[in-house]
């Protein structure tokens, strides 16, 4: 078994839609980012990629690269889960601990992690924590996110 972290962090900006975790959360302004700005999809990607050995998230998605502007977490998920069974892997599971003051991730979490599950194909759960209004993501400028996730070579049963 491998493990890998990930981290991803976004500024807030207008116009908008706020995705987390591929959910769409009601708040006055959205993440800015070449893609949807999904920072917890975004540092479940890296983790994985991290875990597997491969580049990070940024060599498979450029943010260059018109094909994925403004394209979702949650296809993104899919994409890494593809490359991952491409390498002989899967995964086992990930872990997310989202940064922020706002806005409150508890009514969320379990869409968070049902959505990033069912585009991951493999076990997501989700918490969240403040930085006690320090920092960027104390002063509401942004969100933060790291994650972990463990991938297992495919085994001669699961194929």
């Amino acid at each position: 078994m491998s493990v890998g972290l990930g981290v991803d962090a976004h500024r807030f900006g207008p116009g908008r839609p706020l995705m987390l975790g591929t959910v769409e959360i009601d708040h006055p302004e959205g993440l800015v980012g070449h893609s949807d700005g999904d920072v917890v999809a975004h540092a479940v990607c890296d983790a994985v990629l991290s875990a597997c050995g491969l580049p990070d998230i940024g060599s498979f998605f450029p943010p260059n690269d018109p094909a994925w502007s403004g394209v979702s977490g949650a296809v993104l998920l899919g994409h890494v889960a593809a490359h991952v069974a491409r390498e002989g892997l899967r995964v086992v599971n990930a872990h997310a601990v989202v940064i922020c003051e706002a806005p409150r991730i508890g009514p969320h979490r379990e869409a968070m992690q049902a959505g990033m599950t069912r585009a991951l194909g493999a076990p997501v759960s989700v918490h969240a924590t403040t930085t006690e209004t320090m920092g960027f993501t104390g002063r509401g400028e942004g969100i933060a996110c790291q994650a972990v996730a463990m991938v297992t070579p495919i085994a001669a049963e699961d194929v």
